[in-house]
C-alpha cells in the first residue's frame, strides 16, 4: 500500500486544480498495468516528474523517478522522496543508482528517467544519454516514450514562473512501448526512442494553442519563438557545469 505516494498525488492534484492547469493525456493505455518499464521523459520544467506521473494513474501504477542526490538530502523533500521509493542519483557514484533502478525494474516497477539528463533551455530535445535504453535492455523491460509540452510555461530555467492560477494547458503523451531485447545496441535503441519522442513532441506542438507576445519565450526558436537555439542553450549548460565544478573544487 502506498501510504505516502497516494496522499502526495492527491495533494498535487489539488495544487494543479488551484493553478487551473488543463491536462490533456494521450496514450495512457500504453502504460502497462503490470510489470516493469522505463518511462523516458523529455525535460522542460522543474515539475516534469509530477506531470508525467499522471499518465500512469489510469493504469493504477506509480512511477519511481531517478532524481538528483541533493533532493534526497533536503530535510523535507528527502524523507518524502525515500518514502515514495524514488531513486537517488549520485553522479560521483552512478553504478549504485543504476543497480537500484535495475532491481526496481526487475521487481516490476516503472522507473522514470530523463534521457537528456538536464533540463532543455531550448525546449527542443537534447542529445540522449544511453542509460534509459541500457536499463531497459538489462532488465528486459520496454521503454515508454513520454513527452510533455506546456510544462515549461509553469516553471523552467531562465524564464518567468507562472505558479499561480494560470490556466496553462499541459499536454502529456505516452507512446507505444519500445522493446529492447537482450543483445540490443543501446545507442540504436536510444535513437529509436528519441525519434519516437520527437514525433510525439511535434504532434503536441502542432496541436497546442498559439503562443504570442511575451509567451514566445516558451517556444523553440525553430518554431518562431525566442527561446535559445540548441547551440546557444548548450553553451549556457556548459557555463553552468563549469561553475558547478569550480564550486565543488573550491
Amino acid at each position: 500500500m502506498e501510504r505516502v505516494y497516494a496522499p502526495v498525488i492527491a495533494l498535487a492534484r489539488t495544487v494543479f486544480r488551484a493553478q487551473g492547469l488543463k491536462f490533456t493525456i494521450v496514450g495512457a493505455d500504453n502504460v502497462p498495468r503490470t510489470g516493469g518499464a522505463v518511462m523516458a521523459i523529455n525535460h522542460l520544467s522543474y515539475f516534469d516528474f509530477t506531470y508525467a506521473g499522471l499518465a500512469a494513474q489510469p493504469s493504477k501504477r506509480y512511477v519511481r523517478f531517478m532524481a538528483k542526490q541533493s533532493i534526497f538530502e533536503h530535510k523535507i523533500a528527502g524523507p518524502l522522496m525515500r518514502s515514495m521509493q524514488h531513486i537517488p542519483v549520485d553522479r560521483q557514484a552512478g553504478a549504485a543508482s543504476y543497480r537500484e533502478a535495475l532491481q526496481a525494474l526487475k521487481s516490476g516497477e516503472i522507473v522514470g528517467v530523463f534521457p537528456e539528463a538536464t533540463m532543455s533551455r531550448s525546449f527542443e530535445l537534447k542529445p540522449f544519454k544511453s542509460g534509459a535504453a541500457r536499463m531497459a535492455r538489462d532488465a528486459r523491460v520496454p521503454l515508454l516514450p513520454t513527452t510533455l509540452w506546456g510544462a515549461q510555461r509553469v516553471w523552467s530555467k531562465d524564464v518567468p514562473k507562472n505558479r499561480g492560477r494560470s490556466h496553462i494547458p499541459i499536454f502529456i503523451e505516452v507512446g507505444e512501448p519500445i522493446p529492447v531485447p537482450k543483445g540490443s545496441n543501446v545507442d540504436e535503441a536510444s535513437e529509436r526512442l528519441r525519434a519516437a519522442m520527437q514525433e510525439q513532441l511535434a504532434r503536441q506542438q502542432a496541436a497546442y494553442p498559439v503562443l504570442t507576445g511575451d509567451d514566445l519565450r516558451y517556444l523553440p526558436a525553430r518554431l518562431g519563438g525566442t527561446a535559445p537555439t540548441l547551440e546557444a542553450a548548450a553553451a549556457l549548460d556548459l557555463r553552468d557545469m563549469s561553475r558547478t565544478r569550480d564550486e565543488f573544487n573550491s
